[in-house]
């Protein structure tokens, strides 16, 4: 490996007991007055949760925020498909909440790998998400005296999740637009739809603008701030079947990572254990069933391999509810990557059910019989009739078939407390950066991170940044540095539509997916990860010879969109098999094979990674440099995980 850089990964933690940190940093920040924020100009890419909630927010503030985003609405972006819930530790159920507990909740799911000062302050602003949404008009469902519900989710004994039938992330995806919409009317917003970011620059070391590509035109422009933010998402596409939306991607982030921003943890990827299998081979798309489902579903597969009955002849005698039979104090609410693996473990030995055998049964016979369809109808409606319209199934009368599939991603561009990764003047908010999950997310807690980063956390950080540069201009777009980059997006953008090869991009993603899902997906074990280490750069090569895009780059190329970002798939696919195969313990989502306990569940090595992975670029073909930076638990005890 080589010698390490003199990058110093310093969280910038403020001291002080955990539940005084965030209130004590936000006085020690300087502050940038009223009449100072519209000197500044932020760049916010991605308009997802934590994107838009950040422009939005930043807007209101006075700063003037250019937004881009590649779709052409943002109301298109993948934050709607978080269906279940979003957690706050608002204890409407006097049932033992708090932010104490939320915050021990998501440090243990996380299986103890994250910074827990991060993990407290997600807690303790979760609170407030919910009384922001509720004013905006986020229509969560109410119980009968007209207080706001709540329901369970995986990993947690307690009703903390706030819920929109099962739509939670479109409605306070409108709500987010609705913010941003309003400072674009009121100019303190610009909205650029269709771009797409392809590089980032830097000047003395600072991140002070991005280059992108009209996805209309082909045209390539500059854009020059102050700041610039990266709400980009995570990046499970690499997996090529995953239940990202088709667009996401890597590339805002890998081109970030390539000019300085450590990328930390990249093999935390969650497996989500509620999806619908795939059909057949060709399927480019996996649709994820909301884990809200678990509460009033319950999981089980034939206890005879070969028993082929319909799900309605199999009698109760017959079935294994597994999660309940190993898991009774959680049962079939686990966390995500335990229910994950205990699926692939009774297909693996031949209970799997479905035409494939590749999925296991998740039933509402009894919910229906004790509450009756239309209250399961009022829960989760809609989810019913996706599932019944991808399908042909009626759920309300045969059980869903589910199986796990390639979700969100808790690996991302290292950040410290203030969200800044380790290039100055670059942030990373939501499911890009890596802070506050560990190795594992729990359910509901993706949109109250983004939101949180979003509304409650980054415009306060910002401006500890900004204010160091009072008086100071943005850095020209027809400055040098500007024209450097804009010459290395040209040149690869040229390389791709001038290939002339004769293989789609689909098809090396297809492969490169393939060896990932089967060297890093739900299990990893060294010989396997050695060897996709040493299939990747061969597919990366054969990729960049012989793939073909058609079209110009002067008008809309979907086939060149593609190129660009599989390109970038094939650089993060190789760092998340080595940083796999350097964590040699199990945790959460990462379970590596070799290290499990005597019942298959995973094993830590707390001795030896108590820490972030943050990986450092060493330019393409030289090994990268591996940096940690320690994970001090103060308040949660390091215990094996237990949910029995």
């Amino acid at each position: 490996m080589p010698v390490s850089s003199d990058v110093t990964l310093d969280p910038k933690v403020p001291p002080g007991p955990i539940e005084d940190k965030w209130a004590t940093h936000k006085f020690d920040m300087k502050l940038v007055a009223p009449h100072n924020k519209r000197r500044f100009t932020v760049i916010v890419v991605g308009t997802g949760l934590a994107g838009a909630a950040a422009a939005a927010s930043l807007g209101e503030l006075g700063y003037n925020v250019e937004v881009f985003t590649y779709n052409d609405s943002p109301r298109r972006a993948h934050s709607i498909a978080a269906q279940g819930g979003i957690n706050a530790a608002k204890n409407y159920k006097n049932d033992g909440d708090s932010v104490y507990r939320l915050f021990y909740d998501t440090v243990k799911g996380g299986d103890f790998r994250a910074r827990e000062a991060n993990v407290y302050r997600l807690a303790e602003v979760s609170v407030d998400i919910i009384d922001q949404c509720v004013a905006q008009g986020v229509p969560f469902a109410r119980e009968y005296g007209g207080l706001l519900d709540n329901r369970s989710f995986g990993g947690a004994q307690v009703s903390r999740t706030f819920y929109a039938r099962g739509q939670t992330g479109q409605q306070l995806l409108l709500g987010a637009y609705q913010a941003l919409a309003r400072q674009v009317a009121a100019g303190m917003c610009r909205l650029h739809t269709r771009r797409e970011l392809l590089d980032i620059v830097l000047k003395d070391g600072r991140a002070v603008g991005i280059v992108c590509r009209d996805l209309v035109s082909g045209a390539i422009t500059r854009h020059s701030g102050h700041a610039v933010v990266l709400a980009t998402g995570g990046y499970s596409n690499a997996f090529y079947l995953s239940t990202n939306a088709m667009y996401c991607n890597v590339t805002a982030a890998w081109r970030a990572h390539r000019h300085g921003a450590l990328f930390a943890n990249p093999c935390f990827t969650q497996i989500h254990p509620t999806c619908i299998p795939a059909s057949d081979e060709f399927q480019s798309k996996l649709t994820l069933m909301s884990e809200s489902l678990r509460n009033d579903g319950r999981i089980w597969v034939p206890k005879d391999p070969e028993d082929t009955r319909p799900p309605d002849e199999i009698p109760e005698t017959d079935r294994d509810y597994y999660l309940e039979r190993r898991y009774p104090a959680f049962g079939n609410l686990v966390p995500r990557d335990v229910a994950s693996r205990a699926a692939k473990r009774e297909v693996d030995t031949g209970h799997g059910v479905g035409s494939l055998g590749n999925g296991v049964y998740l039933d509402f016979g009894d919910a229906i019989s004790r509450l009756g369809a239309d209250t399961i109808g009022e829960r989760y409606g809609n989810l019913f009739e996706m599932y019944e319209r991808i399908t042909d199934e009626n759920p309300y009368v045969v059980p869903m078939r589910i199986y796990p599939a390639p979700h969100y991603t808790m690996g991302g561009l290292w950040v410290d407390y203030n969200l800044m990764t380790t290039v100055p003047g670059l942030y990373a908010a939501g499911e890009a950066n890596f802070s506050d999950h560990g190795a594992n997310r729990l359910g509901a807690s993706a949109l109250m991170q983004g939101l949180a980063d979003g509304y409650f956390i980054l415009p306060y950080t910002i401006g500890d940044y900004l204010a160091g540069q009072l008086g100071e201009s943005t850095v020209p777009t027809d400055d040098p540095v500007f024209a450097e980059v804009e010459t290395d997006v040209s040149d690869r953008v040229a390389r791709f539509v001038g290939n002339g090869g004769t293989q789609s991009p689909d098809h090396y993603h297809r492969a490169l997916g393939k060896v990932l899902w089967d060297s890093c997906g739900m299990e990893r074990g060294r010989e396997g990860l050695e060897k996709a280490l040493a299939e990747i750069p061969a597919i990366r090569d054969e990729f960049r010879k012989n793939v073909r895009v058609p079209g110009t780059a002067e008008s809309l190329n979907s086939s060149l969109e593609k190129a660009g970002r599989i390109d970038d798939f094939f650089g993060l696919a190789e760092l998340m098999c080595r940083d796999a195969l350097l964590r040699e313990e199990s945790c959460g989502g990462h379970f590596r094979v070799e290290h499990q306990t005597d019942e298959g569940e995973a094993l830590r090595d707390d001795e030896n990674f108590a820490h972030a992975a943050a990986w450092e670029w060493q330019g393409e073909g030289t090994e990268p440099v591996r940096h940690t930076e320690p994970l001090d638990f103060e308040h949660v005890q390091l215990t094996q995980r237990s949910y029995k």
